[in-house]
Parts: structure tokens; C-alpha cells; sequence
């Protein structure tokens, strides 16, 4: 077995207690080959930004950039996104204003190793290749089919992704070895960038992302593609994947097990609809600090690709009430507050579970450099069309995507 130290990634030999939800493997030992943890790394160039956070949100969901979000942006970053192209459509955001953590991928043979962004919000494999204009590159690392001796050029299929703001990232698709970990898939859909959005193409150390969201939403053509997830399964001990985020810190994802050292008491499973390719599930309720539990179904999805925590409109006046001096503000895209405000927890349910967000996790940070005012990291999804449990949400949990026949989402609460 090659050793995957210098990727940051070790294998996980764990005891696997898992809920009657998955498959008839409780208890049991698990092998390397079977189960693995990957560890992120930090994004070196990465600064928090709501605003951004917010624009960025809005381009990955197709809506419409406001026109003050957009010029706010494009102050906070001293006129390096939200510029106008040609005098009408703006420019796309830095990613690495919102992406603090990648994981290490191996592509190819020999290994190619790129950085990507796990992304449960999506379901394409893709990356910054050789076939880019110069233009479009900026310090990333390129996949090179060429140099590959397993790739295989998938003749007639191409791929692409469209943004809020009317611009895309697209290309060709080759068959490699794709390596996350211990485990490889042999055949896996690689799709190669011939033109990127300019909001990858501004972050030199984000090379593309791995989606693992549900394989009718990847967006090659003629034929959708299997994501790496689906192709890995067979190897995999229990064919699922737990996502233990960290605040201010890297987390890890463990592929095929359940770690029982990451989380506290038991999981609670929810049912899954895939039928938008998301993790779709249903939030029982909510409470803001110490009030009552308010019982009301919030349906929304579960994903690792958003930094926010996106809620309906009554639930997040409903949390700001609570705040001191906290305002709605179009100019920064969402509710801020002065830095010096006492923010209360946010608790979510999952059925009878309760999941808490800690107060610190829902301060986002300084709106700009030196700003006595901060962002929230809960906003309204009422933009949107979806809610959406991003990160400040899955930090406060440990999380399991279960991609059994019939998917589940399990949480529970962990040391924090």
C-alpha cells in the first residue's frame, strides 16, 4: 500500500458502530482499504468576508448579484472582484475570501496532485488543466492529461457550469485514477477546464472541485458522470462519508467508516430526498438562546460547500431581535451587528436531537478591514430559494452522509 503521507492523508483504522440506518457492519474492525481519513489543509491566502461569503452564494444558486452587494464587494477587495466585464456583467468573487480549507487529490500516472474544494453541494469533479489560456491561470496547479498514462479522452462529452451572474466554468472530460486517500477509482470522470470564471482563476490555491452531491446533477453531457463518492463505494466498508468541519481550524472527512471518537452521545438519522441531487432533509425546529424549542419543519440541504447558514426570513428576524444594534443592511448583503454585541447560541433539531452553533460561530467577522460593525454568519435564504445548513451549521455537529440504497443524514454533537 503506497503511503499518502506527503498528501496530508492517513489511513483510519477504526470500530465502526453504526446506526441500523446503514448496512449490517456494526461493531466490526475496519481494514485500510476500507475506510480512510483525509485531513484538510488550510487555504494560505483565505480572509473571511460575509459579503463576499453572501455573493458567492448567490452565484453558486444562480441569483442575481445586487447591484450595492456587488459594489460593496468590489471595495473590500480593493477592485479585484465585483468589477464590471465590458461595462454590465460583474466580475465573480476570490474563492479564497471563502474557502479556508482544501483536501489533497491525486489525478493521474504519475500521481498529479491537485488542491480541491469538497463540495456536497455539487456533483462535478473538475480542475484547472493544461488547456486553459494563460489568462485564466494564476499560480494553480494544471492537470495534464497528456502526461497521464491512465487518462483516456471521453470523445464527444463535455461539461459546464453556469453562474449567478451569467458567466461559466467549462471543458472536455477524461476517464484517470482518481486517489483520495488509500483508495483509487480507476475510470473516474475528470472534467478538464478550458475556461474558468474568474472567480477560480483569482485564488491560486483552489485547482477545482470535488463534488459529493448526488450524480443527477453533474452536468457533463451527452451522459451524466458518477462522482467519485458513487465509484468508490464498492471499496468502501459502509458506503458513506462523515464530515467533522472545525471552527478557525481543519477538519476531516473519513470515507467508508464512523470514527465513534468524534462525537458525543448517539447519531440521529433523517431521511434524504435526492431528487434536486442535494442532501436534502428536514430540520424539526429551532431555538434562539435559551428560549423555547420552536417546532416547525425547515427543509433544506446539507452543504459543505457553503460557508453560511441560510434559514427562512422569520427565523433569522427572529434570532436578530436578540442582537443589539443589528440591522439588515443591502449594502453588505445581509444582517450585521456592532463587533461589541452579545450574540445568543442558534439551535437547530434533528427529530428529538438538538444541535447547538455556538455564539462565536455565528460572528462572521469584521464587514471590512478594522470595522467596528460584523457579519452574521446566519442570513436570510429568502434570495436564494433553498435553505441552505453550510458550514457554521456542520462545524457545530459531527455528520453523516449516508449513501446507502436509501440516503440518510445522521448528526450528532461533538466536543467543540
Amino acid at each position: 500500500m503506497p503511503s499518502f503521507a506527503s498528501f496530508l492523508v492517513s489511513a483510519l483504522l477504526v470500530g465502526a458502530g453504526l446506526a441500523s440506518a446503514l448496512p449490517p457492519k456494526i461493531g466490526t474492525t475496519v481494514n485500510e482499504r476500507g475506510s480512510f481519513e483525509v485531513k484538510q489543509v488550510r487555504n494560505p491566502h483565505h480572509k473571511p468576508s460575509g459579503p463576499v461569503s453572501v455573493y458567492k452564494t448567490y452565484l453558486k444558486f444562480g441569483v442575481p448579484i445586487p447591484e450595492e452587494l456587488r459594489a460593496t464587494v468590489f471595495n473590500i477587495t480593493n477592485g479585484r472582484i465585483g468589477k464590471r466585464a465590458s461595462g454590465s456583467a460583474p466580475a465573480t468573487p476570490i474563492d479564497s475570501f471563502d474557502d479556508a480549507y482544501i483536501t489533497p487529490v491525486s489525478i493521474g500516472t504519475p500521481p498529479q496532485v491537485l488542491n480541491l474544494d469538497f463540495d456536497s453541494g455539487s456533483s462535478d469533479l473538475w480542475v484547472f488543466s493544461t488547456q486553459l489560456p494563460a489568462s485564466e491561470v494564476n499560480g494553480q496547479t494544471l492537470y495534464n492529461a497528456g502526461a497521464s498514462s491512465s487518462s483516456s479522452l471521453k470523445s464527444g462529452y463535455s461539461w459546464s457550469i453556469s453562474y449567478g451572474d451569467g458567466s461559466s466554468s467549462s471543458g472536455n472530460v477524461y476517464a484517470d485514477k482518481v486517489a483520495v486517500g488509500p483508495l483509487t477509482v480507476t475510470s473516474q470522470a475528470v472534467e478538464a477546464a478550458k475556461t474558468v470564471s474568474s472567480s477560480f482563476t483569482a485564488d491560486p490555491d483552489i485547482d477545482g472541485l470535488l463534488g459529493l452531491g448526488f450524480d443527477n446533477i453533474n452536468t457533463v453531457s451527452p451522459t451524466k458522470q458518477k462522482t467519485w463518492f458513487t465509484n468508490v463505494k464498492p471499496q468502501l466498508t459502509s458506503p458513506l462519508f462523515t464530515a467533522d468541519l472545525k471552527h478557525q481550524a481543519p477538519g476531516t472527512y473519513t470515507f467508508g467508516a464512523i470514527d465513534t471518537s468524534k462525537y458525543t452521545g448517539t447519531i440521529t438519522y433523517t431521511s434524504v430526498s435526492t431528487s434536486q441531487g442535494y442532501w436534502t432533509f428536514t430540520s424539526s425546529g429551532y431555538a434562539v438562546g435559551t428560549a423555547a424549542f420552536v417546532s416547525t419543519s425547515i427543509s433544506g440541504i446539507a452543504d459543505t460547500g457553503t460557508t453560511l447558514l441560510y434559514l427562512p426570513t422569520t427565523i433569522v428576524r427572529a434570532y436578530y431581535n436578540k442582537v443589539s444594534g443589528s440591522s439588515n443592511s443591502n449594502t453588505y448583503g445581509g444582517y450585521i451587528f456592532p463587533c461589541s454585541a452579545t450574540l445568543p447560541t442558534f439551535t437547530f433539531g434533528i427529530g428529538s436531537a438538538r444541535i447547538v452553533i455556538p455564539a462565536a460561530y455565528l460572528n462572521y467577522g469584521q464587514v471590512t478591514d478594522g470595522s467596528s460593525t460584523c457579519f452574521g454568519g446566519l442570513q436570510s435564504s429568502s434570495g436564494i430559494g433553498i435553505n441552505i445548513f453550510g458550514d457554521v451549521a456542520l462545524k457545530a455537529a459531527f455528520v453523516v452522509f449516508n449513501g446507502a440504497t436509501t440516503p440518510t443524514l445522521g448528526w450528532a454533537t461533538k466536543p467543540l
